[in-house]
């Protein structure tokens, strides 16, 4: 066995490895859970990965959403590594921003501003009222309002649809975040080497209607979401629930 992996072996023969093994930039560590929120709210897509029956390593991305102090997923009750995290497989979920490429006077020195939280534990599958108010409150999360303006969801549609919800409790989650520029001391920067930030935001585009439907207006939703606040989505329905 070569020494990485030995190592690992070693590691996981003494303890499990946990949300406060960070090995790098620990300073970068953020303990506000407005910031955790903050970010869960402004991205759309995260990625949950597990370890499937087998042992091997599965990860995918997904859509979410927050509503209050938890996470809701959805996906096919007919996807098979799904299924894993949803009878109470161990899951990580992760959710980022780059807000800013960092240009520094070397290509060694430069970086990122970001933020990126993980959250850990067991996903529990909800059933019932409670799968049809969270498959609401995603719909809600992503595209507020939109419901409003179109058909109710049928009964066989949710039954085809997994629900799931991770909770974010006091110790199940950890924010890092990279701010600022690029740290050098302006007297080593060379004069003729541009360095700083460029900011990097999100943005919507001109909607583009299905063929045949150019004449139908825009609906509110949609123009919410493209002229929110900065271009991002305002998801504060399901924010303080």
């Amino acid at each position: 066995m070569d020494r990485p992996r030995a190592h690992a072996a070693e590691i996981g023969q003494h303890r499990p490895v946990t949300l406060e093994d960070l090995t790098r930039k620990k300073d970068r560590r953020a303990q506000d859970r407005a910031a955790l929120d903050a970010l869960l709210d402004e991205v759309l897509v995260g990625t949950l990965s597990t370890v499937t029956q087998d042992g091997r390593p599965w990860v995918v991305p997904m859509l979410f959403a927050r509503d209050g102090d938890r996470l809701l997923l959805h996906g096919s009750t007919g996807a098979g590594a799904l299924r894993q995290v949803a009878a109470g497989a161990e899951a990580a979920f992760c959710a980022y921003a780059v807000d800013g490429l960092v240009l520094a006077s070397s290509m060694f020195d430069h970086s990122a501003n970001y933020r990126s939280a993980v959250v850990r534990g067991p996903l529990v599958t909800l059933t019932g009222d409670e799968a049809w108010a969270a498959l609401d409150a995603v719909s809600d999360g992503l595209l507020p309002g939109r419901r409003e303006e179109v058909r109710p969801m049928l009964a066989k549609e949710v039954a085809a649809t997994v629900a799931l919800a991770l909770d974010l409790t006091d110790d199940n989650w950890i924010l890092k975040v990279r701010t600022g520029g690029t740290g050098e001391d302006p007297a080593d920067v060379p004069a003729d080497v541009w360095t700083g930030v460029v900011p990097v935001q999100p943005a919507y585009g001109e909607p583009e209607p299905t063929p045949g439907q150019e004449a139908l207006p825009v609906p509110a939703s949609v123009e919410r979401l493209r002229f929110g606040r900065g271009g991002i989505p305002d998801r504060e329905d399901h924010r303080s629930r």
